[in-house]
Parts: C-alpha cells; structure tokens; sequence
C-alpha cells in the first residue's frame, strides 16, 4: 500500500531558514545519506572530502515521524563518531528512490518504499536544524562518479543500480539528466516481458520485476531452490555456482535482462561508460558473465549495436565504493557551490575514502 505523508508543519520556516544561512558558512562537515530499500547509509566528510564517519541502518518505513527519527538517529550516531554534533554540519544530500523534486524536498513514487507526496526533505532539515537537498539515489550516485572523476576524464555516463529494484542515473555532457517529469532513468519500469510477474508498480513484466533482486530470488524459490527464502539473490548465486542448473537457469535469465537494460540505455544515450552497480552486482563475474553473454548476442546480430556497445563500455562497480552515499555528499557539495555561484563546476575535491 502507498503511504501518502501530510504537508509538513513548519515547512516555510525551514525554508526560510535554509535561503537565510549565509553562503560562506564556516561548519565543517558536509553528510551524504543513501537511503536504500533495506538499509540507510551516512557518511560524514570535511569539506575537501577525507571520511570522518560512516553509520549503517536498516531503513525505516510507517509514519513520517518514524522514518525521519530513524535517519536522524543515525545521523547524530555518525556525527558523535566524528566529534562534531548538528552544528558542525554545513550541507546533509540525501539520495533516495522515486520522484525527487530537490526545490520542494519532496519525494513521490517511491514504489518499493511506499512513499508518496512526502516532504522528507523539509522534515529532516527541521528535524536537524541542517540544510537539506534531495535528488534521486541513483541519479546522484552518476553525478558522484563523474564529479569525483572515478571513471576518468569522461564527461557522458550511465549508472545502472540492480539491487531491490532497478534505476539509472544519466550525466550527458557533464550535466545531471532529470528528465520532463524528473523520472529520467526510470528503466526498471520499461515493460520486458508483458505476461511476466507483476511489479511493485502495478505494471506485468517490468524490467525491475524479472532482474531486480527480489525478483531473482522469488524466481528461484519458485523452482524449489530450498537454501532459497524469498529474498536473498545472494542464495541463488551460490547454489548456481554449486551446481544447481535451476539457479543457474534463473541467473541467465536475469543476466539477459541486463543486457537488454544496457542494449537500452546505450542505444539511447550513446554514453562514454555505463557502470552497473547495487547489490545483486556483489556477485561479480558470477553476474557479470550471463550479461555479456547477451551483449555478444547484440553486437553479432547488429552492425549498430557492434558500434555502439564497445567492450569497454560497460564497467562493473567494485563493491565497497560506496556510489550513493558519495553521490549524496557531492549533492550537498554542488548546493554549497550553487551559494557561491559555482553552479555546474566539475572536479570537486570529493572522494578520498
């Protein structure tokens, strides 16, 4: 069922609050928070980017109370790690699923967290006495893999997060790709299969829904895969990898998915590098090889895909590099540079782990 979370009280005074603050504000720490679909990273930074602290939570789901309480806990838990409190805070980026609209703090459609018309942005900068910018998890996790240089001096990329669901974040040309309705990415909703299994989104067949991890482990679980329990992709590698030819069946049929994902992004985008990363990615080459199996596929069929999906083009994110709570804290860097009329400047000093 979709929550759907009241106006906040407050929220004009919050605003007012963060136009106020002066721009050369002088705190030290800027925080990025990556709230997944099971857990909710904090990493703390200075301001030229070294790690102060790092927090782990599941996240939160019911009222709005308890999901800002919960991320606001292990905010503070951070901070006392680093030795600072709110204070020292000058910028908290928050990267989370769904319609973002950064200018409100709001955040809608977030299927697999049930959020709808929720100002989390608003309630955590009341909450904390922080400033606060949303922006979607994956789209910063791109914006934090160009800005931070990971891949080079490349200016077009495409960041695929395969985890509890699929999404995408597209930098062209140096710049965030938000799309008309601020729903660019949105792949794991592309239609794969119209008789295949419902998505959380209402939609049959949906992308998310056939490779998502979840979804991987429900296929699983229904061929009878006993080490299997409805929700762990991680099983389904590791009975693939003993032997077990149904696991194996259920990894290539999700690895063809991929390939169809990256086939997608890249004929639309025609981006320097795609980069796969979230959790069901954690399995590595085990993932890796049915999903370049399908890229051969399309390059011995097609001329243009030969073209386009060069075997550089497609990256795997090692795990442990942290893209989206990265990608939130270059968020919160970009509205601190945004004060000072920077805007757009690449290359922040952000990224020494």
């Amino acid at each position: 069922m979709t929550t759907t979370f009241p106006p906040a009280s407050g929220r004009e005074r919050a605003l007012d609050e963060r136009d106020s603050r002066h721009p050369h504000d002088t705190r030290d720490f800027v925080i990025g928070i990556d709230i997944g679909g099971t857990k909710t990273a904090v990493l703390v930074c200075d301001q030229i980017g070294n790690v102060a602290a790092r927090a782990v939570a599941p996240t939160a789901l019911g009222s709005p109370e308890v999901v800002v309480e919960s991320i606001a806990a292990a905010v503070e838990a951070a901070l006392a790690e680093a030795g600072g409190t709110t204070a020292d805070v000058v910028a908290l980026g928050v990267g989370v699923p769904g319609r973002v609209d950064p200018a409100a703090g709001s955040v809608t459609l977030a299927v697999n967290l049930g959020w709808h018309d929720f100002p989390l942005g608003v309630l955590l900068e009341e909450r904390l006495g922080i400033r606060t910018i949303l922006e979607n998890d994956v789209r910063a996790a791109a914006l934090g893999l160009h800005r931070r240089r990971v891949l080079g001096p490349i200016d077009s990329i495409a960041f695929i997060a395969i985890g509890t669901g699929i999404s995408a974040g597209v930098v062209l040309d140096g710049r965030l790709h938000r799309g008309a309705n601020g729903l660019a990415g949105e792949v794991g909703h592309v239609i794969v299969d119209r008789n295949g299994p419902i998505c959380a989104c209402g939609g049959h067949g949906c992308f998310e829904a056939i490779a998502a991890g979840p979804a991987i482990a429900k296929a699983a679980h229904e061929r009878g895969i006993g080490s299997v329990d409805g929700s762990a992709a991680e099983a389904v590698f590791v009975a693939a990898a003993a032997g077990d030819d149904r696991a194996a069946a259920v990894i290539e049929s999700a690895g063809r998915a991929v390939g169809w994902g990256i086939q997608l992004l890249a004929h639309a985008y025609d981006v320097e590098r795609i980069v796969i990363g979230g959790g069901v990615s954690h399995a590595g080459e085990a993932f890796m090889a049915p999903v370049r199996r399908e890229l051969d596929r399309f390059r011995a069929a097609s001329a243009l895909s030969d073209e386009i999906l060069r075997p550089e083009l497609v990256v795997l994110l090692p795990p442990g590099a942290d893209a989206g709570a990265w990608g939130a804290v270059t968020v919160a860097r970009e509205l601190l540079e945004d004060d000072v009329g920077v805007g757009d400047a690449h290359g922040l000093g952000v990224g020494h782990a």
